[in-house]
């Protein structure tokens, strides 16, 4: 009879063991989709502070139609970007185009002092903070996730219940956001 309790007692560990691990990557899957939706709003937020960031530039610079053509291209490209490697590709190419549409404002002193351009640079430039601290935060929680898949006992598990890992938020690796910024005064 002891046998008989000692055998459902392994038994009972084992699926209170299941039940655990698959809660706690159930848990760490739904931090890291929050996590993204995070960097989703943000992202929501940058797209729509770009056209009134190029509205504002052409009034002062019409005859740099190239510039604002890569722009309003790169915001679409972001806007529809699929996996997480086509989302970083296209977010890192828009990235670099609101460089250059910052470069040719450098030309333009009255563009540089209209109060308007100011507020919309620094609005996105509080967003480019905040899109940076919740891609952190994802890849963080991304981490955990697919530590946990792919760990043992952990992997078993997942693989059992079909968790595979996640893809991290990254940057490219010749982005010109991992150059330091020059300041020049």
């Amino acid at each position: 009879m002891s046998t008989l309790y000692i055998v459902l007692g392994i038994i009972v560990a084992f699926v209170l063991f299941l039940i655990y691990k698959y809660n706690g990557f159930i848990s760490l899957k739904n931090r890291a989709q929050e996590a993204w939706a995070d960097i989703d709003v943000q992202l929501k937020r940058r797209y729509d502070l770009i056209p009134n960031l190029v509205n504002t530039v052409k009034g002062y610079a019409v005859h740099e139609s190239t510039a604002f053509e890569k722009v309003t291209e790169a915001r679409s490209k972001a806007m529809q970007g699929g996996s997480m490697a086509d989302k970083s590709f296209a977010e890192n190419e828009l990235s670099g185009t609101l460089k250059s549409l910052f470069a040719i404002s450098e030309a333009y002193p009255d563009l540089k002092a209209n109060a308007n351009f100011m507020e919309l640079q620094r609005e996105l430039s509080d967003t480019e903070n905040k899109i940076m601290a919740s891609r952190r935060f994802y890849n963080g929680n991304v981490r955990d996730f697919n530590t946990g898949v792919q760990m043992f006992p952990g992997n078993i598990i997942a693989s059992m219940f079909k968790f595979t890992a996640l893809e991290f938020f990254e940057l490219e690796q010749d982005s010109v956001e991992k150059n330091p910024v020059e300041v020049k005064f």
